[in-house]
């Protein structure tokens, strides 16, 4: 799933692509990932991009005189730019291709989604606001304001786990499955300690691991085209994804907890004491 670092990359590529050039075009080819109707997606035509804004892991395209057009990735979506986009309306079928927008120039970008769950959505508003998922959103945590006391406030009292507090949009936009792996295990920590039971000295260390690793993630991505951020994203991950291979940092196995629907990696010399985790949903250290 794309975060915060390979949306924020995607804002700046878009940035560069999109900004007063005009829509001339909107073609939806999966009509499931409208979640607006009114107004419609050919109220952005006709329009220039202004600017394109990120909120958490949504996309703002914003048109000068019109409508916002938003986008969530979700698990399995992505954007793919065309400096020329193929002649003629594209075809409805069971491909991955969700929705096409084109511009004057002739360029371009298509939105996509592989797999069967489809989650990818787009919304037309005018103010991004009005997306429920924006509205619920906690602060950045690459905000300038965002500092550690702010951080530490947000912590205060959280009876959650580590692992599934820092996942919580409404507590802090952006970051998924893969960079809280990779906070925590920067941070030395367990993905099942509670916030609540954080030390005013394991609080520093844990703003400064979120702060750095997904700085650190973003300069990765700057720059790099579209095409290519996933595998960016994935070279430069230390523990998520990389199961039974050896710790970049003390050499231990990167060790897995699978649930359901996800799965978080680790590694126990640096995060768990040497325990391995119960690879169960309701997980604890073993004792």
């Amino acid at each position: 799933m794309p975060e915060l670092p390979e949306v924020e990359a995607l804002r700046e590529f878009l940035t560069e692509h999109l900004v007063d050039r005009e829509i001339v075009r909107v073609l939806p080819v999966a009509i499931s990932v409208l979640k607006t109707y009114d107004p419609p997606l050919s109220a952005l035509e006709g329009h220039q991009v202004a600017a394109v804004h990120r909120y958490g892991k949504f996309l703002d395209v914003e048109t000068a005189g019109g409508p916002h057009l938003v986008t969530h990735l979700a698990r399995a979506g992505w954007l793919h730019w065309k400096d020329s986009l193929p002649d003629g309306p594209p075809r409805p079928g069971k491909g991955p291709l969700a929705l096409r927008v084109a511009l004057d120039t002739g360029a371009g970008f298509d939105l996509t989604e592989a797999g069967t769950q489809k989650r990818l959505a787009v919304y037309v508003v005018a103010d991004p606001r009005e997306v429920p998922g924006v509205a619920r959103l906690g602060p950045d945590p690459l905000a300038d304001d965002f500092d550690e006391a702010r951080f530490a406030a947000l912590l205060d009292g959280e009876r959650r786990q580590l692992k599934g507090a820092l996942r919580d949009q409404s507590l802090i936009a952006g970051v998924g499955n893969a960079y809280s792996d990779e906070i925590l295990h920067a941070a030395k920590m367990s993905p099942f300690k509670l916030a609540a039971s954080l030390t005013d000295e394991e609080t520093a260390r844990l703003y400064e691991a979120l702060r750095a690793t997904l700085t650190e993630a973003v300069e990765r991505s700057r720059g790099v085209a579209a095409g290519r951020l996933k595998a960016e994203k994935k070279s430069g991950l230390r523990v998520h994804g990389r199961t039974g291979e050896s710790c970049p940092v003390c050499g231990d196995t990167v060790r897995e907890v699978s649930f359901s629907d996800s799965s978080l990696q680790y590694c126990p010399t640096c995060q768990t004491g040497g325990k391995p985790l119960a690879d169960r949903r309701l997980s604890r250290l073993l004792k």
